[in-house]
């Protein structure tokens, strides 16, 4: 290992999450991770990320001003503000809000990362920003965990975001004008070209495979009274 260069495992799903030490990003591209970064570039202050569905609710009973977005299976869940879909949001006004986020993966990964130094998501979306962020952080070891789908297979965009924040790390250079056309084919990246998949319009594939897009990454913040909750730094 080359001096200052990390050690970078890749780690998957939940008990990758329970395993990951020093940094670890936790990566959801389709689609949590990248909704989670276009709601920071949209206003919002915070996103509480929760692993189970009714602790979104009551959040969302006891503070009746905070924004719901959540899915099973890919679909909006019944009652929350909106699913997880970023080209539902890509023109709402999240100003000053807090957002409650669940999902079948991602959310559920960075709620067990429980021994890593520093918890933050993963996307294509901000790949750049989280490689600038962990060289300046200098830490020994880089944990990568792929959600994957439904965080129990997986993933050719999780695969993928790993493969290019590692390449990043270790110093090599990834040319993002092929993650399009490798994704486009992927299983995972069917129901963006279905018509009847309204839950998972077209736009979110050119949304979610915009890679470096945006300059800040997001961590998870567990100090303090009260859920943790994610906030956007700059990187």
């Amino acid at each position: 290992m080359k001096e200052g260069v990390p050690k970078v495992e890749i780690l998957d799903f939940e008990a990758g999450a329970r395993a990951a030490r020093g940094v670890a990003v936790v990566i959801d591209v389709f689609r949590a991770f990248t909704v989670a970064c276009y709601a920071f570039a949209n206003g919002a202050d915070r996103i509480i990320p929760v692993a189970e569905i009714e602790e979104a609710r009551r959040l969302k009973r006891e503070n009746p001003d905070f924004i719901t977005l959540g899915e099973r299976h890919a679909r909006k869940l019944e009652g929350f503000d909106f699913g997880n879909s970023p080209a539902h949001i890509e023109h709402e006004d999240f100003t000053g809000r807090t957002l409650v986020h669940t999902t079948h993966a991602g959310t559920q990964g960075l709620v067990n990362a429980t021994a890593a130094d520093i918890v933050l998501t993963g996307s294509l979306v901000n790949a750049a920003a989280i490689c600038r962020y962990i060289e300046r952080v200098a830490p020994a070891e880089v944990s990568l965990v792929r959600m994957g789908q439904d965080a129990r297979e997986r993933c050719a965009e999780d695969d993928l975001c790993a493969e290019l924040l590692a390449q990043r790390l270790r110093g090599g250079h990834f040319d993002t004008r092929t993650i399009r056309p490798r994704l486009k084919a992927a299983p995972s990246a069917h129901k963006f070209f279905d018509p009847e998949a309204t839950w998972a319009p077209e736009r979110d594939f050119e949304l979610c495979t915009d890679a470096d897009r945006f300059d800040f990454v997001l961590q998870l913040n567990s100090a303090g009274p009260g859920p943790a909750q994610l906030q956007a730094l700059g990187a």
